[in-house]
């Protein structure tokens, strides 16, 4: 669905589809343990959140230098074009580099390259979220952030991501706390697998923005009401919770129920190479499967530009929101 919109809930590690792997594989001398695409391909089939991890991480094995990461990006931003994304908010997953003994600057740089021309080759703005792995140490996210701050001009926020049971976001209080200090934006992962409890936690002790995911909201009204009267966005992945089975299936999702109880949700494609689909895709998808009309439709688009971290271009968001008021489906007018 080329509808114009916003993507706010994308790991770009995520975006890594069988081919790029194998390719940028082969050009680092990487051997992976499948056959070929296809085999690989079977391979992104999940029963849960930690099997997705486990080859995500895996696979990460492949990006190694500059242009990897900007190949990855560029690869990415193309797709996301295509389907009417306007303006990406990325994520990226320092540490996990950093592990392998790739440098923070080789990350920041090369998804630079991508990010810094997304404008002209993609027609596509971009802003570069940094996040931090939960199960990893407080101390580490810490290091991660000092291992970024000579990069800060390239980042506007941090986020929170990984496996979630069993890291409540108080644990990251203060890596948090010194990113405010920065001037950086908060948002995190919270309520996908982990309670309503994470969310509350997420807002009251992080001071998030944003909650990515959010899906478990919808168990404490009280939270609902909470996340509507201070108009807080939900970055909702309808195709990832279907894949890491946080719903049973698409048609049992609950993003109308959350749309009629008021709440500021949009929809994202999460890491779209796992998961089946862009983000495009996945307006696609939840049209077809909860039945949701043009408007319904359209106000999700709305959602993902008011949403967007663009205060310091209103005018662009401005115009973004036009472009959505524009849009015909079937075809948008100029």
């Amino acid at each position: 669905m080329s509808l114009p919109k916003a993507e706010l809930h994308l790991h770009i590690e995520g975006t890594l589809e069988p081919e790029l792997a194998f390719e940028l594989a082969a050009r680092n001398g990487v051997t992976l343990p499948y056959a070929d695409t296809e085999a690989l391909r079977e391979a992104y089939r999940f029963a849960d959140l930690q099997s997705f991890l486990d080859l995500y991480y895996e696979l990460m094995a492949v990006l190694r230098t500059e242009q990897d990461f900007a190949d990855l990006a560029d690869a990415y931003l193309a797709r996301a074009a295509a389907q009417g994304v306007r303006h990406a908010e990325i994520f990226f997953d320092p540490q996990a580099h950093l592990a392998r003994g790739v440098a923070m600057g080789t990350v920041v740089e090369g998804l630079w390259r991508a990010l810094g021309r997304s404008e002209t080759d993609h027609g596509v703005s971009t802003r570069l979220i940094l996040c931090f792995l939960r199960d990893e140490s407080a101390e580490s996210a810490l290091a991660t952030l000092r291992a970024a701050e000579p990069y800060l001009d390239r980042i506007t926020g941090v986020g929170l991501d990984s496996a979630e049971v069993g890291h409540p976001p108080v644990k990251f209080r203060e890596v948090y706390e010194a990113a405010a200090a920065l001037g950086l934006r908060r948002v995190a992962h919270a309520g996908e697998e982990g309670p309503p409890e994470y969310i509350t936690e997420a807002l009251d002790v992080l001071g998030v923005e944003r909650v990515d995911h959010g899906l478990r909201c919808m168990e404490d009204p009280a939270l609902v009401e909470r996340l509507v009267r201070e108009r807080i966005p939900l970055t909702l992945c309808p195709l990832s919770n279907v894949r890491l089975r946080a719903v049973d299936t698409l048609a049992e999702h609950p993003l109308p129920a959350m749309l009629d109880a008021g709440l500021l949700c949009t929809v994202n494609s999460d890491d779209p190479a796992y998961f089946g689909g862009y983000a495009g895709d996945n307006f696609d998808a939840v049209r077809a499967a909860l039945g949701l009309g043009e408007e319904r439709l359209r106000e999700l688009a709305r959602n993902s530009f008011l949403a967007s971290f663009l205060e310091d271009d209103e005018e662009r968001r401005a115009r973004y929101l036009a472009e959505v008021d524009a849009y015909r489906f079937g075809g948008a007018v100029s």
